[in-house]
């Protein structure tokens, strides 16, 4: 989640297909660009250092993307965005194949024009709803990703028919035995939307790590739950590396924190499934 920002025409823009308008402009914050959907900043982009991570979910994302085993990954995304998290691994990964499910096509088209990916990059996007997508993929991913990340947004809220538990299942799928899933959550005080996301993404993939800044983390205010899912534990030695990654302050949850923290959560199902909690406008403006 970023911050609300007025509409600026003199960048670059293009109009979604399902309604709204995302552009392009240089951070007010920091080197490189934001692309921004409806005046809230959707990802961060440097082009001349594409391991710069600027939002604290994804410089978390990042830093759960280096504990992986070294060498190229094979991963699929779900959401696009401006493709930082892409960019991340094929700037630290070398060699790595990728392969991004987006919804908007003019979106897509936005930043591959302004925010070119780098020459050389294995990189394939593909223009459909995520949940479709993935099944559509290659036969031959099946089973064979390290890693899958879901960082879905449609305006400031994930659809409700990417957050049940028959979802997860059809991802879960994707995954190598080792392989992790990345979900980034987002909700506010109480966490309701995310223990119910966590204890869903649990029936599917039991080992389960939940990283956010501390106060989020504690259910006082809206953010950003960066959820980390395998099959196969995650090493306990992530942690000390994964807090010292910071940003500050930083909390992560497993093992027995995360059974009390998903403690009485119901399970989501396709039949009751919600999008997740809409923030208040005053979220974003700093």
């Amino acid at each position: 989640m970023g911050r609300m920002r007025a509409r600026d025409t003199e960048h670059p823009q293009a109009k979604l297909d399902h309604g709204g308008v995302a552009s392009i402009a240089p951070s007010e914050f920091t080197s490189g660009f934001e692309l921004i959907v409806d005046g809230t900043p959707q990802s961060h982009v440097d082009l001349d250092d594409p391991t710069h991570l600027h939002f604290e979910y994804i410089v978390r994302m990042g830093a759960v993307i280096d504990q992986l085993p070294a060498g190229p990954l094979t991963a699929v995304h779900l959401g696009a965005g401006a493709l930082t998290v892409p960019r991340y691994i094929d700037a630290t990964r070398p060699g790595s194949r990728q392969q991004v499910i987006e919804w908007e096509a003019p979106l897509a088209a936005l930043v591959r024009e302004h925010l070119p990916l780098p020459k050389g990059a294995s990189i394939r996007i593909r223009i459909g709803d995520a949940r479709e997508g993935v099944q559509k993929l290659p036969a031959a991913l099946t089973g064979a990703c390290d890693l899958v990340v879901s960082d879905v947004y449609s305006g400031a809220q994930t659809p409700a028919h990417l957050t049940s538990v028959e979802f997860y299942g059809e991802v879960s799928q994707l995954l190598s035995p080792g392989g992790v899933l990345l979900i980034n959550v987002a909700d506010g005080p109480g966490l309701a939307f995310a223990r119910r996301q966590v204890a869903t993404v649990a029936t599917v993939l039991p080992e389960v790590a939940v990283l956010a800044d501390t106060q989020v983390l504690k259910g006082r205010r809206f953010g950003n739950l960066v959820v980390a899912a395998s099959a196969s534990p995650l090493p306990t030695e992530w942690l000390p590396r994964l807090l010292a990654a910071g940003p500050h302050p930083a909390k992560i949850a497993q093992g027995a924190e995360v059974k009390t923290f998903v403690q009485g959560a119901l399970i989501v199902t396709d039949a009751d499934a919600v999008a997740s909690p809409r923030p208040d406008a005053s979220l974003f403006l700093r």
